[in-house]
C-alpha cells in the first residue's frame, strides 16, 4: 500500500533567512486575500467564479507588473499553492465540509508550501534542507526521513519556524493478529481499558492555567500594539504552544503503545462539540450552573479526545489493524453480565452495581467492556466471525475484578 507520512522538524534559520520567510509567508497571504476579494466581487456582481488556471494567469500579471514588485522576490510555486488552497476552500464550502473562505490575518497560521521535491543533505554541521530562494537551512534532526519527497511546508508558530516534509512510500500491508480492546474516555481517567488498565489524564491546560491567566492580565494592562504589548502577546503564544506540545506528546506515546499491542480497538463516537457546549443561555432563558459547566467544558477540551481518535485511526491502520467507533449510549449503565440497563446501576460516578444480578466494578471499566462488545457485534454483523475470533472474543471480554493503574511512558 502507499503510505503518506509527514516528518516535522524545527528550523534553525539565520536572521536573513528568517526575514525572507516572513516575506514569503506575507506574499502568500496577500495573494490568497487578493484572489478571495476578486471572487467575492465577482459573486456580488453576478459573475461566475474564476477557476484556478484563470487565477494563475492573474498571478503572472501581478508579478510582471511594476505595481507589486515585491511579489517577484517570493518563489512562484508557493504563491500558486496559496491559490490552490483557496480553490480547495471553495470546494469544501460547496461540499458543505467547511465554512465560507475567510481572509487570512498576519501572524496567524503563517506558512508557505513547496510542491516539488527538495534536497536533503547531511554534512558535518548537521542536517540541512535546501529550499528555492532560501538556500540551505539547518533544522533539528530527530529521525530519518523515509520515502520519496512530495511537498515541503514551512510554518511559523509562536515565533519559531518549522518544516513539515511529506513523503510517500510503498509498504506491505501487515497482517496484525492480536488482542481486541475497548477504550472508555473520561476526565478523571483519561482512557480506561476493557482489561482493567487505565491512563491518568495529563491536564496540560490545567497545569498552566494560572500562568496563562497572569500573562493575559499582564497583556490587558499594556497599550495595544506597543512593543511591551507585543512581548506580552508573544509570551501567551509560547505558553499555548507548550500546552499543545505536551498534550500531543502524551497522546502520541499513548496511542503508539495501544496500537502496537492491539489489532482491534473500539472507542465511543463522542460528540465533543455538543458535550462542551456553553450553558450560558440567553436573556430570556438564562442557563443554570454556568460556572460549573464552564469548568467542566475546559476539562473536556483539555483531554484532546478528537486528536486521540485521529491518531488511533491512522496508527492502527498502518499496523494492519482497525478502529471501530460505536454508539456511546448507556455504556456505563448496562450490566456486562446480565444486560440490565438502568440509571440506578450507577449509584456513584465511579461505582457500578447492577440492580438485577449484583455485579460490581468500576463504572469506567464496565463502559469499556460494553464498548468492546458493541465493536465485536459490528464485526460479527460484517461476517468476520470464526472459531478463532470467538475464542479471542471470549478471552477479551472476560470481566476483570479491578482496574490496574498504568500511565503512558513519558
Amino acid at each position: 500500500m502507499e503510505l503518506l507520512q509527514a516528518f516535522k522538524f524545527e528550523l534553525q534559520p539565520t536572521t536573513h533567512q528568517r526575514g525572507m520567510m516572513q516575506c514569503f509567508a506575507g506574499a502568500c497571504r496577500f495573494v490568497f486575500n487578493k484572489a478571495l476579494n476578486i471572487q467575492q466581487e465577482r459573486n456580488a456582481n453576478g459573475a461566475s467564479k474564476l477557476s484556478y488556471p484563470d487565477l494563475c494567469k492573474l498571478l503572472t500579471s501581478w508579478r510582471s507588473s511594476g505595481k507589486l514588485p515585491w511579489l517577484r522576490a517570493a518563489p512562484a510555486q508557493p504563491l500558486q499553492q496559496s491559490l490552490m488552497d483557496l480553490e480547495r476552500a471553495y470546494d469544501n464550502f460547496f461540499a458543505k465540509r467547511a465554512a465560507y473562505p475567510r481572509f487570512k490575518r498576519k501572524g496567524k497560521h503563517d506558512s508557505f508550501r513547496y510542491p516539488q521535491p527538495v534536497q536533503i543533505k547531511l554534512d558535518q554541521l548537521g542536517n540541512r534542507l535546501f529550499l528555492p530562494k532560501l538556500g540551505w537551512l539547518r533544522y533539528r534532526n530527530s529521525r530519518k526521513v523515509l520515502g520519496t519527497l512530495r511537498s515541503v511546508t514551512v510554518s511559523q508558530h509562536a515565533g519559531r519556524w518549522y518544516v513539515s516534509i511529506q513523503t510517500t512510500r510503498e509498504t506491505e500491508v501487515p497482517t496484525l493478529e492480536g488482542r481486541r480492546i475497548g477504550i472508555d474516555l473520561g476526565i478523571i481517567r483519561f482512557a480506561t481499558m476493557s482489561d482493567g488498565r487505565y491512563l491518568e489524564p495529563l491536564n496540560s491546560f490545567r497545569r498552566h492555567e494560572s500562568t496563562l491567566r497572569k500573562a493575559a492580565q499582564s497583556l490587558s494592562r499594556k497599550q495595544k500594539y506597543s512593543n511591551n504589548w507585543k512581548k506580552a502577546r508573544a509570551r501567551i503564544r509560547r505558553i499555548h504552544q507548550g500546552i499543545g506540545n505536551a498534550r500531543r506528546d502524551y497522546l502520541h506515546k499513548a496511542t503508539t503503545e495501544i496500537c502496537n499491542n492491539h489489532a482491534i480497538i473500539c472507542i465511543e463516537d463522542l460528540q465533543v462539540r455538543q458535550m462542551s457546549k456553553s450553558a450560558r443561555g440567553n436573556v430570556e432563558c438564562p442557563g443554570k450552573h454556568v460556572r460549573a459547566k464552564s469548568s467542566f467544558n475546559k476539562s473536556i477540551l483539555d483531554q484532546g479526545w478528537n486528536e486521540f481518535r485521529r491518531q488511533l485511526t491512522y496508527k492502527v491502520a498502518w499496523r494492519g489493524g482497525r478502529l471501530i467507533v460505536v454508539p456511546p449510549y448507556f455504556t456505563s449503565q448496562t450490566c456486562p453480565c446480565c444486560g440490565h440497563v438502568s440509571t440506578k446501576n450507577r449509584p456513584q460516578q465511579a461505582r457500578f452495581a447492577c440492580q438485577s444480578c449484583g455485579y460490581k466494578n468500576h463504572a469506567d471499566i464496565v463502559a469499556a467492556i460494553n464498548i468492546l462488545r458493541r465493536g465485536e457485534e459490528i464485526l460479527i454483523s460484517e461476517g468476520r466471525d470464526n472459531a478463532q475470533f470467538a475464542c479471542e472474543v471470549s478471552n477479551a471480554t472476560r470481566l476483570p475484578a479491578a482496574g490496574t493503574h498504568r500511565r503512558a511512558s513519558g
